[in-house]
């Protein structure tokens, strides 16, 4: 039996901008999980999931084909993941073989309502983890993040994959996508495995140390938001004169680039004014764009954090879910508590995972 827990992910900045191939974004990972649990079984497999009825889905082969039985629409990042390490395996001389998947979440409420953590990216970076150790390909962190890259973009042909990235590396990371058409156009002439090995332009990650003196909070505003229609939304008018889609990516790598430097450096003052300048160019983006990124329940989370003297943004696509706050440790956050109270906004207990920090207070 094999376990691998893959952690959920926050956007701190450079949202949208990431999106387009080695424009860059800051992450961290948090220490809530998807779980896979893989069990070699005989004859076929099943894939059970407590985010969607524990009535197992059943797959079979055909050849080296994977053979859903029944609707398999809720498991799409599970087969993706699956279907891509397994050409991977073969094309290292592995047997297929069969096995049961278990998925458990820690990424959702006890409703169901979903916090906006990537639970897909997870699930994605989970099975992949799960199969390289069942298939014992010996993987490195990179090599994993790419079969999960093209696993996620063919289910989400626009996704950035920075969420991918922060639950295989842990901690607080800076990223740049790669370029998906380049990826796309390799696929149809050269072996996953060959591709795997090439380096890919755009892709970058690295971790980032954590700021000593800074204290994160995130809060929940309870309304959910589709990241993949927002991100679409955005790219479909980014061609238009008055969106300034350019310069706001032109602003967006300027910002990044400031706060990883920040990070490097230590200097929380420095991130936290590229904070307040990454929240107020996806407001800017959302105005000129006609879509809501900053709802009015992110602007009261973030504007009671700004009076107190602290740094806050949407985290994400916006529209709903997580705003975060990026404070000194000295900093009094009770009045921006009870203002959150009031405007039932949810604190989520969360924490650094991996990295140096292990801690979010």
């Amino acid at each position: 039996m094999i376990t691998v827990s893959a952690p959920g992910k926050l956007f701190i900045a450079g949202e949208y901008a990431v999106v387009e191939p080695g424009y860059p974004a800051v992450l961290i990972a948090v220490d809530r999980f998807v779980t896979v649990t893989l069990e070699a079984s005989d004859g076929l497999g099943r894939l059970v999931s407590d985010q969607f009825g524990h009535r197992p889905v059943v797959w079979r082969r055909d050849g080296e084909r994977l053979v859903i039985d029944r609707d398999q629409r809720p498991f799409d990042y599970v087969l993706a993941a699956i279907r891509v390490v397994e050409e991977f395996a073969v094309g290292r001389g592995r047997d297929l073989d069969f096995y049961d998947l278990t998925i458990t979440s820690e990424l959702d409420d006890r409703s169901g309502r979903k916090f906006g953590l990537g639970s897909s990216a997870a699930v994605t970076v989970a099975t992949v983890t799960a199969l390289d150790r069942f298939y014992d390909l010996g993987l490195d962190e990179l090599s994993r993040v790419k079969l999960a890259l093209l696993a996620t973009v063919s289910v989400n042909p626009l996704a950035s994959g920075g969420d991918v990235a922060a639950s295989m590396y842990g901690g607080w990371i800076a990223y740049s996508s790669p370029d998906r058409s380049w990826m796309t156009a390799r696929l149809s002439d050269t072996s996953i495995t060959d591709l795997v090995a090439e380096l890919w332009p755009g892709l970058s990650v690295r971790r980032l140390p954590p700021l000593s003196r800074a204290r994160l909070v995130v809060g929940w505003t309870g309304e959910p938001a589709s990241t993949a229609q927002l991100v679409d939304s955005i790219q479909k008018r980014k061609l238009n004169e008055d969106s300034h889609y350019e310069a706001f990516l032109d602003d967006s790598r300027a910002c990044v680039d400031t706060l990883v430097a920040a990070f490097d450096a230590d200097d929380l003052a420095a991130a936290q004014r590229q904070l307040h300048r990454a929240r107020r160019l996806l407001v800017r983006l959302g105005v000129s764009a006609g879509i809501p990124i900053e709802t009015p329940d992110l602007t009261l989370l973030c504007d009671s954090a700004e009076y107190v003297g602290a740094a806050a943004k949407s985290s994400g696509a916006g529209g709903g879910d997580c705003g975060i706050v990026l404070a000194d440790e000295t900093t009094d956050l009770d009045p921006m508590f009870r203002q959150w109270e009031l405007a039932d906004i949810r604190r989520l207990s969360l924490h650094v995972h991996g990295g140096e920090d292990e801690t979010v207070p």
